[in-house]
C-alpha cells in the first residue's frame, strides 16, 4: 500500500494579498522557510508517504520546482499545473497519481503549516481502517444556525456542540473513493468546500480524527505571529 499526499497551492490568497504586496501566502516566509516548504516536511516525517504532489498555477511552476530542488525534496515531491478552483487542483492531481484502488490519497492545505506528525499517522490509519477520514477539532462556541434576511442575520435553530466539529486537513480516502467521489462531482457540475463534501455526496462514511488547534489555516497577516509562537515554544 502506497500513501500519496496532494497539496493544492493554486490560490492567491485575497485576504493576505493587501499585506504581503500580493505575494500568494504559501511563499510567505516563517522561521525563514517559505510555508509551503514546512508543510512538504511535515509530510516527508512520516515513513508511509510515498510521494507528494504540489499542484500550481502555470506561472508559478518553475519557481516551486526549485524552491523544492533548493531545499533537498526533488525526490518524493512532484509539481503539477492546479486549476482555477481546489477541486480542479486537487482533482489534476488526483488523475496522475501512479497508484492503486487501494492505496491511500491525502489532501492537506498548503499553508497549514503546523500539522503534526501524529496527526497524520492517525489519518492514515483510521483510512486503512474506514476508507475515509479527515481531521477536525469539537466546536467550544455554542453555534447557531441562522436565516439570512435584509436586516442581517435571523438565528432558526441551537445546534447541539456534541454533532459539530471544525473540519482541517488532511482530508482522505482510498484511492478509488476519492476519484469516485471528484467523477461524481464533475458529472453533477457540483462544487464542494472540501474532499469531505465530495465524499459524503458519493455516499462515503468519513471518519473523524482528533485535530490540534495549532493546524490552523494561515490565512490573515496575524495568523503569521501566532504560527511563529507556535514554532517557538
Amino acid at each position: 500500500m502506497s500513501v500519496f499526499v496532494i497539496l493544492p497551492a493554486a490560490g492567491i490568497g485575497t485576504r493576505m494579498a493587501a499585506t504581503t504586496g500580493g505575494a500568494p501566502k504559501q511563499f510567505l516566509q516563517l522561521k525563514g522557510l517559505p510555508i509551503l516548504i514546512h508543510s512538504l516536511q511535515a509530510f516527508l516525517g512520516e515513513p508511509r508517504v510515498s510521494a507528494i504532489y504540489v499542484s500550481v498555477r502555470d506561472a508559478e511552476h518553475q519557481r516551486v520546482a526549485e524552491l523544492i530542488a533548493e531545499h533537498g525534496l526533488s525526490g518524493k515531491v512532484h509539481v503539477v499545473t492546479g486549476g482555477d478552483t481546489r477541486q480542479e487542483s486537487v482533482a489534476n492531481a488526483l488523475a496522475v497519481l501512479p497508484s492503486t484502488d487501494d492505496d491511500i490519497v491525502l489532501v492537506h492545505d498548503a499553508v497549514r503549516p503546523l500539522i503534526d506528525s501524529a496527526t497524520i499517522s492517525r489519518t492514515i490509519d483510521a483510512i486503512e481502517k474506514h476508507g475515509a477520514a479527515i481531521v477536525g477539532t469539537p466546536a467550544i462556541d455554542t453555534i447557531k444556525q441562522v436565516e439570512r434576511t435584509a436586516d442581517g442575520a435571523l438565528i432558526t435553530a441551537t445546534i447541539p456542540r456534541e454533532l459539530i466539529v471544525h473540519a482541517q486537513t488532511p482530508q482522505g480516502a482510498r484511492v478509488q473513493l476519492m476519484r469516485k467521489a471528484f467523477a461524481d462531482a464533475a458529472a453533477d457540475e457540483f462544487v464542494g468546500t472540501d474532499e469531505s463534501s465530495l465524499l459524503e455526496r458519493s455516499g462515503v462514511p468519513v471518519f473523524v480524527v482528533q485535530g490540534h488547534a495549532r493546524n490552523f489555516k494561515v490565512t490573515h497577516p496575524g495568523d503569521l505571529e501566532i504560527a511563529e509562537f507556535y514554532l517557538a515554544g
